[in-house]
């Protein structure tokens, strides 16, 4: 696996110099101050990957380029926001960078209840629990209509959990679903949240498979003419929410999308992780079933906790049986290699560390603290290093 570090810029609090220390020589990045839907100007790309290259290490993985809100929902000028994704993705092939992780995940991209859950040893990480999300969806959003989309146990739920938050308590959960990514994300304020669903009021899922496979009939071809390998990162969590449906979620929601556009260049960033909070989702059949068009890993664990909960495990431990998910990318590997395919090694980024040691003191972004993806990638390391040794192919 080619080991890589996400980095979010110039303002991200762990440098391109602590990337260079961990021993990763490939970095995944964006340019975050380009608003979404707009075009990717070749020098810009050139300039950030200088910045990158100057530090030794590669721009390997584009990590993302959003899909304005209006493509998912094919209203407004969705249409030009296409013809922009198309020109950024020429202009960043013309750069020597073949490989782009995107999701179709609408209004809120990956969504938890806490950034700073604490773990027993003293470290924290992130956490989703359904009831805090029920509580605000139901008592802070007070979303028009989500009384029936719970049952009367999980408003109980949330109603009860509701009461036990003090005021900074509410505040914290609010920001911490809504207040945006790592990087130049935008959050929303709870009014700006609410015009969004409601945009998607009408919405359904076959709507939204259905918007993002005449997206893919149009991205595709692109992609193929300029070698640019697309790689659709699944949702997360892997369910829907407030009342928008998603469509990313399973082994049949891949399968329709790859039989809907066959070509290679319509691929999979395979994290486990969001894979993995569905216990119906066999990590193993769908990394077989669609290895050769997986051109991306985020490999983490969680710990399912039951009703939809879970958090952030350390990367060997929780679920996810992480043993079983690298044999099966080293075996794909070295078929890959054997068949004289030159890009054979498939870039992997460990993903959502615990924040730990030191960088408890420190100001990070919520499951991108040094230490703790440090030592998932150690770890991810150590065991594909041993597991290479013992296939022979």
């Amino acid at each position: 696996m080619k080991e890589s570090f996400r980095w979010y810029g110039h303002l991200d609090p762990v440098s391109l110099q602590d990337i260079f220390q961990t021993g990763a020589t490939k970095v995944v990045s964006a340019l975050h101050s380009v608003p979404n839907g707009k075009v990717w100007k070749v020098d810009a790309i050139k300039e950030h990957q200088q910045i990158i290259q100057n530090a030794g290490l590669d721009w390997e993985v584009v990590e993302s380029v959003p899909i304005h809100e209006e493509i998912k929902q094919r209203i407004g000028s969705f249409q030009a926001y296409i013809e922009n994704y198309k020109k950024t993705l020429e202009n960043i092939a013309s750069c020597g960078i073949h490989t782009v992780c995107y999701n179709f995940m609408p209004v809120l991209d990956w969504t938890r209840t806490d950034l700073f859950y604490p773990m027993k040893d003293g470290s924290s990480a992130l956490y989703y629990n359904s009831s805090a999300l029920a509580a605000f969806d139901l008592f802070v959003l007070q979303r028009v209509g989500a009384e029936k989309e719970y049952d009367a146990k999980q408003i109980l739920k949330a109603k009860n959990y509701f009461k036990a938050l003090s005021y900074n308590e509410i505040e914290t959960l609010s920001k911490s679903i809504i207040a945006g990514l790592p990087g130049s994300e935008k959050g929303y304020t709870l009014e700006q949240f609410r015009r969004q669903l409601k945009q998607y009021e009408s919405l359904t899922e076959r709507d939204l498979r259905e918007h993002l496979l005449l997206f893919l009939e149009e991205i595709i071809p692109t992609a193929e003419k300029v070698n640019i390998k697309m790689c659709i990162h699944p949702d997360d969590p892997p369910f829907n929410l407030f009342g928008i449906p998603r469509v990313v979620r399973t082994f049949n929601d891949l399968e329709t999308l790859f039989k809907s556009a066959p070509s290679l260049s319509n691929g999979l960033t395979y994290c486990t992780g969001s894979l993995g909070v569905r216990q119906d989702n066999d990590l193993l059949k769908i990394f077989r079933r669609f290895a050769d068009r997986i051109h991306f890993l985020h490999l983490r664990s969680i710990q399912r906790e039951g009703d939809g909960n879970f958090f952030e495990a350390n990367h060997l431990e929780g679920d996810v049986d992480m043993f079983t998910v690298v044999h099966a990318i080293i075996t794909e590997e070295k078929k890959r290699k054997k068949r004289g395919c030159s890009d054979w090694e498939i870039p992997m980024r460990p993903d959502h560390g615990h924040q730990m040691l030191d960088d408890l003191n420190k100001k990070i972004y919520p499951g991108y603290s040094a230490i703790g993806r440090l030592r998932g990638l150690s770890e991810l390391r150590g065991l594909a290093l041993g597991i290479s040794k013992t296939i022979n192919i």
